[in-house]
C-alpha cells in the first residue's frame, strides 16, 4: 500500500499543527505517515494538550520541530498542509517533488485572550475545526 506522507505546518508547532498531526494519526490509520513542524518552533501549548486529552489523545510528550531542519534533510511529502494564516503560510519552504500544498487557516490558540476557561473554550473550537478538516482530507484521499 502506498502511503500519503503528510506534513502539517504552523508558526510554532505548538498547537494547530500538533492537533492536526494527532488527529490524522488516529483517524487516518496506516494509510498515512504524518509529521508536523513549525517555522519558529516553540513550546507545546497547554491549551492544545488539554483540548486533545478531551478527545482521548495525549500529545503532552510531543516535541516541537523545525520545518527548515526537515527541509534540509531532504524529506519528501505528498501533502504539505499549512494550518496558520496566509502570511505565515507563504514563509514555508518549497519541498521537492510532486507535492500537493493545502492551506487551512485556523485561529492561533497562543493569541487567545480571556480567562483560562475562555481560552480553553476557544481552543476547543479550533480543535473541532481541525478535526473536521482532517476528516474531509481522509474522505478526499479515499481511505474511508
Amino acid at each position: 500500500m502506498v502511503k500519503n506522507k503528510v506534513l502539517f505546518l504552523c508558526v510554532h508547532n505548538g498547537a494547530r499543527s500538533q492537533m492536526a498531526e494527532a488527529f490524522l494519526k488516529k483517524l487516518g490509520g496506516d494509510f498515512y505517515e504524518v509529521e508536523s513542524a513549525g517555522l519558529e518552533p516553540g513550546i507545546l501549548n497547554p491549551l492544545a494538550i488539554e483540548a486533545m486529552k478531551e478527545e482521548g489523545i495525549d500529545i503532552s510528550n510531543n516535541q516541537t520541530k523545525d520545518v527548515f531542519s526537515i527541509y534540509k534533510e531532504g524529506r519528501w511529502y505528498s501533502h504539505i498542509i499549512t494550518v496558520c494564516d496566509a502570511k505565515n503560510s507563504e514563509r514555508c519552504p518549497i519541498f521537492p517533488g510532486r507535492v500537493k500544498k493545502i492551506s487551512w487557516e485556523f485561529a492561533d490558540p497562543a493569541a487567545f485572550i480571556g480567562t483560562p476557561e475562555e481560552k480553553l473554550a476557544q481552543t476547543r473550537v479550533v480543535r473541532d475545526e481541525i478535526k473536521s478538516a482532517v476528516l474531509k482530507l481522509i474522505q478526499q484521499t479515499g481511505t474511508s
